[in-house]
């Protein structure tokens, strides 16, 4: 302390110098993250992806940047700005935004959105009973409803991250797998091409094989002629294997009083609150 001293006093800076602060030190912050909980808990990832066995995910708080992304037109058409600020937002580059499941993805959005414009969400309800469209705004927080995926007992998880079924009336062994963001993806792109999607078209992009054949043509035509109760167990099975996160609420209508617990409507305003 003492030759410190003796230096400043041999000689001493001007005082401009001894009170500037480095040029860059708007920067001298760390963008702040969270943790955010997986409703797959990592447990429906194959072996060697980034997320097996991980229960939560780390993502940093949106920016500006993301904002910009989310508002560009050219992004916007091609459907991908979502896609792009998870890529900007998730802390491990190794995970491919294609490869996550669609409910752990989803759980991500709500936490940016949450991150990012708050817990509050002001959207249009339209109501079921009377057609009445409405305002209603919503606690994000207290919608989120999260299923965690449930094995039948007469499911088997594979080691490629697969189930293995056997449908009830058909006797057929189907191995399907849980859609992903590359399949959300097709989805998204066959409704912006005006084409209508149906289950048959979610059937075929979950059922990997049907008694060890995979050959897609063979797949497709065996799921064109699937039976009814074949086709309403798959449903059935694949709602209870899917882990996601939904935002529920108790609907009451403005108008007619009408009573019903609905799912919050993801409008145009959900990551664009100031359109």
């Amino acid at each position: 302390m003492t030759n410190r001293n003796n230096d400043r006093m041999m000689a001493p800076l001007p005082p401009q110098q001894t009170e500037q602060k480095p040029q860059n030190s708007l920067l001298n912050f760390v963008t702040p993250t969270e943790f955010v909980e997986l409703p797959s808990k990592g447990l429906y990832y194959p072996e060697g992806h980034p997320l097996k066995g991980k229960s939560s995910i780390e993502i940093k708080h949106m920016t500006a940047k993301d904002e910009d992304i989310l508002s560009s037109p050219s992004l916007l058409r091609e459907g991908v700005a979502l896609d792009r600020m998870l890529n900007n937002i998730i802390i491990d580059k190794q995970i491919n935004i294609d490869s996550i499941l669609i409910g752990d993805k989803n759980a991500i959005l709500i936490a940016a959105r949450k991150t990012g414009y708050g817990n509050v969400y002001q959207t249009e309800v339209v109501c079921p009973n009377c057609g009445k469209k409405d305002t209603h705004e919503f606690g994000l927080a207290q919608t989120e409803k999260v299923h965690h995926g449930e094995v039948p007992e007469d499911a088997v998880f594979n080691e490629k991250g697969n189930f293995e079924i056997t449908l009830p009336a058909s006797k057929v062994k189907l191995e399907i797998k849980l859609l992903r963001g590359g399949d959300e993806k097709q989805i998204i792109k066959m409704i912006a091409s005006e084409k209508n999607t149906t289950m048959i078209d979610q059937y075929r992009m979950m059922i990997v094989s049907a008694n060890g054949v995979q050959d897609r043509n063979m797949l497709n035509e065996f799921i064109d002629l699937m039976p009814i109760k074949d086709a309403s167990y798959l449903k059935k099975t694949y709602k209870k294997l899917n882990p996601n996160v939904e935002l529920k609420y108790n609907f009451e209508c403005y108008s007619c009083n009408h009573k019903q617990e609905l799912e919050v409507p993801f409008g145009a305003n959900f990551f664009w609150p100031n359109r």
